[in-house]
This record gives structure tokens, C-alpha cells and sequence, in this order.
């Protein structure tokens, strides 16, 4: 549960944040332009400081793609999930947290390879699973593979 001195703090740094505490942890949705900033301000200015990032996951909800993060805080032993909203599915771009956690770089590259989302400011953004040369993002909903196709 987040205090009200912490959602008062996330609320004038970000006005456009959301809050929803209903589910099992509290969930900040963020447009993509702010998400860096805001993973950046949970990580260092937030007390307690969210400081160790768990996973880095897409999700397509066919109007748009979302970058969901989970960050915990050891010193509470608290999870928050940042879910940062992308709405330009014909090219989606947010910005990498590599500089904030070495250990996203990989898993940036996995959302890349699956969904297509590009990640503005990554040392080295690559497909991790897929060659190359695959057309398309076979995570995302709209996603047809017409060579593996099962005819009835």
C-alpha cells in the first residue's frame, strides 16, 4: 500500500500518472515519453527507493502496446509495477533503462524481438530468439504466420 506523502510525490512530479491500488500490487501507468523519467525519480528520489528491477515484459492490447515493469524496494520488501503506454503501434518506441539497470538490456531485446518495440538510447538493441531476417512481432495480437499456418 503507498502512503499518501509518497502518491502526493508522484502526483506533482508526474501529473499524468496513474495510480491503481486494487490488485495484488499498486500499478503507475505512464505515457511512454515519461516513463524513463518516472523509473528514474522511483529509483532514486522516491523513499522508499525502488531500486531493484525484477522484469521487463510487453503486452499488446490490440489499441495499443504496453512496457510493463516490476521494481522492488528491499528495504520494505515492496513491488510496484510501472506500465508505460505506447499508443504508435506502426512504429512504438520508448525510452531503454539500461542506464538506470544493466541487467534491462537483455530484456529489452526480448520485447523488441516479440513485440517490436524499440528502445531509444540501447547500446546494442538486437533480436535475442528470432533470426534476423524474421518478418513481424509474434507476441503481438495482430501477428500472422502464414508459413506455419495449420490448413483444415
Amino acid at each position: 500500500m503507498l502512503t499518501e506523502e509518497f502518491k502526493s510525490a508522484l502526483t506533482r512530479s508526474f501529473p499524468s500518472v496513474t495510480i491503481d491500488e486494487k490488485g495484488q500490487y499498486p500499478v503507475l501507468r505512464i505515457d511512454f515519453t515519461y516513463g524513463h523519467d518516472l523509473l528514474d525519480f522511483l529509483k532514486k528520489e522516491t523513499v522508499p527507493h525502488f531500486q531493484k528491477l525484477e522484469c521487463i515484459s510487453g503486452v499488446d492490447w490490440i489499441d495499443h502496446l504496453e512496457v510493463v515493469y516490476h521494481l522492488d524496494s528491499p528495504d520494505i520488501n515492496e513491488t510496484i509495477v510501472v506500465k508505460v503506454i505506447i499508443t504508435n503501434r506502426e512504429s512504438p518506441v520508448t525510452y531503454s533503462v539500461t542506464d538506470l539497470w544493466k541487467g534491462a538490456e537483455l530484456l529489452e531485446c526480448e520485447v523488441y524481438d516479440f513485440f517490436g518495440v524499440r528502445f531509444l538510447n540501447h547500446p546494442y538493441l538486437r533480436r535475442l530468439f528470432l533470426t534476423e531476417d524474421w518478418v513481424g512481432f509474434p507476441l503481438r495480437k495482430d501477428y500472422v504466420d502464414e508459413i506455419n499456418m495449420i490448413k483444415l
